[in-house]
């Protein structure tokens, strides 16, 4: 696709007064709401508490404009899209955002650079596609992270990275016997040199974590400050000359001769091209071709007051990695730069059930099992957030429809914090017209649909109680 880069007059309105922004919505379902909002206030999450001013956007839309690239979504995809599409191609896109710029998935989730994408291990790879697809998967990965890691560089972004690697924690026996498998599979097939550290190691040298029996480290993982490197992503994409508009929930889509007519609150946008970045915000309505193709998964994360040092010497808390453990609702977890317990895990199924305190209950026992010397510490923050998880547990980045200009970067399944700054430049290039380069399968098929999507929830509910029946006692 020949775009041309035209000028956007208009479009970088000058400095607006802050108008009241509306209050956050708690029990927000993305399988209910027609559109995610429009104003909100950001969810109460640590990270808008200690991210620091954001920069400067350019305000709601106030007009009709054209441009030639709309970007619906403001998070790491939307905005990495959006700088990329500047900087390698030429083209100022322009992104609409419902709610405040990197509301949803970005400001809410728990900061784990990972070597992943999507839920599947390598071994399911392999399983999957055979082992010279898999191969080519696992490389394409370690790209992703070198684009992840190269924009903090280069954008200077300060936000607290915390590098070292990853723990992947067996919380039994079973599961430490599989973890041996993958590692084997890891170093073996793929040559990557993850370690195997038994209980007293990993007690001893990194964390004393009650539940563990053992780990796989893996030399990949940086936990990071996702609101302040969203932050960063916005202010290098302004600089390139995008703009970024909040406020501005895309309500209406019509395609008429090649141009996409986005509805929003204070005017239409026209587009030549269309590129979706709206994660676990994804309107049922907003597409035809993203109605059921997302299922939303609700997760809960708290940070706690600042740990004393007889509470992290009595969990001999020495790591700053990135921790998950090997739960099907798996746990993620780690110590922050101020001494803090972030962690996360499970929630409710519905959004309307979401401000149920049994699920904030839940987390705060998991947190316990683990660290009992933190029973009975206050938590500072608490929060939830939606995570896009595609039916068949990885993501897609690719053009749904070769006939329209539209496309999506979705469903990474909770491992997108590192992989969304490569699918956010994979989807600039498509954006931009580029033909080669996309014949793995994240890139070469759409989102798979759900064939019984009324009864989803139903089957997440059955699948929860089985996923805790497996995971705690078969």
């Amino acid at each position: 696709m020949d775009i041309a880069n035209k000028t956007q007059a208009g479009l970088r309105q000058s400095a607006q007064p802050k108008k009241v922004l509306d209050s956050y919505d708690p029990t927000y379902d993305p399988l209910v709401a027609a559109t995610p909002g429009r104003g909100q206030q950001y969810a109460p999450t640590y990270w808008v508490a200690t991210a620091g001013t954001a920069p400067e956007d350019d305000g709601p839309i106030a007009q009709d404009v054209d441009v030639d690239v709309a970007i619906i979504g403001s998070g790491f995809t939307g905005l990495t899209c959006a700088l990329f599409l500047a900087k390698e191609h030429g083209i100022k896109a322009t992104v609409l955002e419902a709610n405040q710029v990197s509301w949803g998935c970005t400001s809410r989730n728990g900061g784990q650079a990972q070597n992943a994408s999507g839920r599947l291990s390598r071994s399911q790879w392999i399983q999957r596609w055979g082992l010279d697809t898999a191969r080519k998967m696992h490389e394409e990965v370690r790209e992703g992270f070198d684009t992840f890691k190269g924009l903090i560089k280069d954008g200077n972004i300060d936000c607290n990275p915390q590098d070292g690697g990853h723990l992947y924690i067996a919380h039994r026996d079973k599961a430490m016997r599989k973890l041996e498998a993958e590692a084997k599979v890891l170093r073996n097939q793929f040559g990557y040199q993850t370690e195997m550290l038994d209980k007293a190691t990993l007690s001893r040298n990194y964390v004393d974590e009650a539940e563990a029996v053992g780990a796989m480290h893996e030399p990949d993982g940086i936990g990071v400050h996702p609101l302040k490197l969203a932050h960063g992503y916005h202010r290098m994409a302004r600089e390139l000359g995008a703009t970024i508009h909040p406020s501005s929930p895309v309500t209406g889509w019509e395609t008429r001769n090649g141009i996409h007519y986005l509805q929003t609150p204070g005017g239409i946008v026209r587009a030549r091209a269309v590129a979706v970045a709206t994660g676990g915000y994804t309107s049922q309505q907003l597409h035809s071709q993203l109605r059921n193709k997302i299922m939303p998964i609700l997760s809960n994360s708290l940070v706690t007051r600042p740990m004393t040092d007889h509470e992290i010497a009595a969990c001999n808390f020495k790591t700053n990695e990135v921790i998950t453990d090997t739960r099907t609702l798996r746990h993620y977890y780690r110590k922050l730069p101020d001494n803090r317990l972030q962690i996360g895990s499970r929630s409710s199924i519905t959004g309307s059930d979401a401000p149920n305190p049994k699920h904030l209950q839940l987390l705060i026992d998991g947190m316990h099992r683990k660290f009992p010397a933190l029973n009975g510490i206050k938590v500072d923050y608490s929060w939830w957030g939606w995570v896009d998880v595609s039916h068949d547990m990885m993501p897609r980045i690719a053009q749904p429809d070769e006939k329209e200009q539209v496309f999506y970067a979705l469903g990474y399944g909770g491992n997108g914090v590192m992989f969304s700054a490569h699918a956010g430049r994979r989807m600039a290039q498509r954006v931009a017209g580029i033909k080669e380069g996309f014949e793995l399968p994240i890139y070469d098929t759409a989102l798979p649909g759900h064939v019984f999507s009324p009864f989803r929830r139903l089957g997440q509910r059955m699948l929860y109680h089985w996923y805790q029946l497996r995971d705690e006692h078969l």
